[in-house]
């Protein structure tokens, strides 16, 4: 069994508290675009995709595509995915890894399939308007608000559905968001290849060597190869070492803004607190300030009735 070492979640963000020293951390930009994003190692991104998408007709070949993707005129918005590919059979696919919550994350990943679908206009007269299949398949070091207690938390399938009739109405179009703060199996409970690739992204730094389950399996022999830092050059090394630091600097803002918005709640509820207090004393003063005039008022009478008896 590969050991790990000990891991610090916070915010449901992963970040190694201790490398073992061995592997490359697959959730830098580094780490993920020399695992999934380069010609030779094409075959463990097709894995991959196979695992998690789980569609008839696998997946068998599949070639990169330039991640810039520019509008129709040059005045629109530009967009720039993380890797971009269409597969043997023409679907259109992208993949994104989201190492930090997002306000906006879903309104992203719908834009982002827009320009699959521009490219697939023919401009010939007579187009049909015949898509191709188009994949977004999102990678998150977080948690989506969606999540719930469920054994299947970590993984969402989205699709066009037909709510009255609950039943899928566009089958071309699929979203993948695989949270993997969520994903909690140990080695002895994985069954399936999507699990291992879960259970990899999220523990690869922490890892000595190879899981015993899976030396027999090429795939993540060659994965585990490509990731030992002992395999890289020195070029390499200095480049993911760049890339890390950014990681870890997203990672240490993000700690600072979530502290200072927990002592912001806790400053409003305190606020909140004194305003009350404030509202309660208010309240007493009025009621004071009240049972004072009607004093005032009864001192009054008394001072009349009196008046009146000495003058009889």
């Amino acid at each position: 069994m590969a050991k790990t070492t000990k891991q610090k979640s916070a915010n449901k963000v992963i970040i190694e508290e201790n490398y073992s020293g061995t592997y490359i951390n697959p959730l830098t930009d580094f780490g993920f675009k020399r695992l999934f994003g380069t010609e030779s190692n094409k075959d463990l991104l097709i894995h991959f995709l196979n695992s998690v998408l789980k569609i008839d007709g696998e997946i068998i070949d599949l070639q990169h595509c330039n991640v810039e993707q520019k509008g129709r005129i040059k005045t629109d918005r530009k967009a720039f995915f993380d890797l971009h590919c269409t597969t043997n059979k023409g679907e259109f696919i992208i993949v994104e890894m989201q190492n930090m919550p997002q306000k906006y994350f879903k309104d992203r990943a719908v834009y982002y399939i827009t320009f699959p679908v521009q490219q697939q206009g023919e401009k010939k007269k007579r187009w049909n308007y015949k898509l191709n299949p188009i994949y977004s398949i999102n990678i998150l070091n977080f948690s989506l608000e969606e999540s719930n207690d469920d054994e299947l938390q970590y993984y969402h399938k989205v699709m066009l559905m037909d709510i009255s009739r609950n039943k899928v109405f566009y089958e071309k179009l699929i979203f993948l968001f695989l949270e993997l703060p969520d994903f909690s199996k140990s080695e002895e409970k994985i069954e399936t290849f999507m699990d291992w690739w879960y259970f990899i992204l999220k523990n690869l730094p922490m890892l000595d060597k190879l899981p015993d389950a899976l030396e027999k399996n090429k795939i993540f022999k060659k994965l585990f190869y490509q990731a030992e830092l002992a395999n890289m050059t020195k070029e390499e090394l200095n480049k993911y070492d760049k890339s890390l630091k950014n990681y870890r600097d997203m990672y240490t803002v993000k700690h600072i803004v979530r502290d200072f918005q927990r002592e912001n709640v806790l400053l409003k509820k305190q606020y909140t607190g004194l305003e009350k207090q404030y509202t309660g004393l208010e309240k007493q003063y009025t009621g004071l300030e009240k049972h004072n005039a009607d004093l005032v008022k009864q001192n009054e009478n008394l001072l009349q009735e009196i008046n009146k008896l000495r003058n009889n």
